[in-house]
């Protein structure tokens, strides 16, 4: 289906909701362009641009990279893209962004994939990986044929720092945290969609019709300030 209309969204969901698998399913389904704020923090540190080296610093010292830095990034990146489509994935995280954004863009959906954190907890603890050759094994659904050990060499499989049971409950504590308020902001201004499941592949059918109805002829309001 091709959006014909201007129409942005935003998708939320903690690491390890599928929000990358239903990103790329919506990008394919209604051809619309999908920005990542954490594909563009990376590649501004990559690069070593101005903005880039200064989100590292903050990184580096363990401090969060201030609102305003990567609101303006955001901003500028969408203002590239010009009159299209789009959904942005990663921001807002604060209210604060939340309302620059507001004050830019009109957004027309926001859609947050509510899966229960236990579920998280069990994806993510369950992948273990042969860093040598990068290969991924989940014990859940793509198990190792030996426990523990890569089934091309038999050398030992390791857990990555951030897929341990005590650091995913962190970040799922953090998330929660940091984007309840933000939940409420768009609760409040009547856009927020909740699809809750276990599953990307039953979430998804319900995004897609709830999105194919939204982009329908006649039920969209024009997009507005941009």
């Amino acid at each position: 289906m091709v959006v014909r209309v201007l129409f942005r969204a935003v998708i939320m969901g903690p690491p390890g909701s599928g929000k990358g698998t239903v990103s790329d399913r919506i990008r394919k389904t209604f051809e619309l362009k999908h920005l990542s704020s954490g594909d563009i923090l990376r590649a501004n540190i990559n690069a070593k641009t101005e903005i880039g080296l200064l989100m590292k610093s903050c990184i580096d010292q363990g401090q969060l990279v201030p609102d305003d830095i990567i609101t303006r990034l955001i901003l500028v990146e969408l203002r590239n893209m010009g009159q299209s489509s789009w959904l942005l994935d990663g921001f807002p995280r604060t209210v604060r962004q939340a309302e620059a954004l507001d004050d830019a863009y009109n957004i027309n959906t926001v859609i947050n994939l509510d899966v229960p954190f236990q579920t998280i907890k069990e994806r993510l603890t369950s992948r273990w990986v042969h860093l040598p050759s990068g290969r991924v094994y989940n014990t859940s659904f793509n198990p190792p044929k030996i426990t523990g050990l890569d089934d091309v060499t038999g050398e030992p499989l390791v857990q990555r720092d951030d897929d341990t049971p005590e650091t995913v409950t962190k970040r799922l504590k953090a998330y929660e945290t940091q984007t309840e308020p933000v939940l409420e902001y768009y609760r409040s201004k009547g856009v927020l969609e909740i699809f809750s499941g276990t599953e990307t592949n039953k979430i998804w059918p319900h995004v897609h019709t709830f999105l194919s109805r939204k982009l329908a002829p006649g039920n969209h309001k024009a997009a507005g300030k941009a």
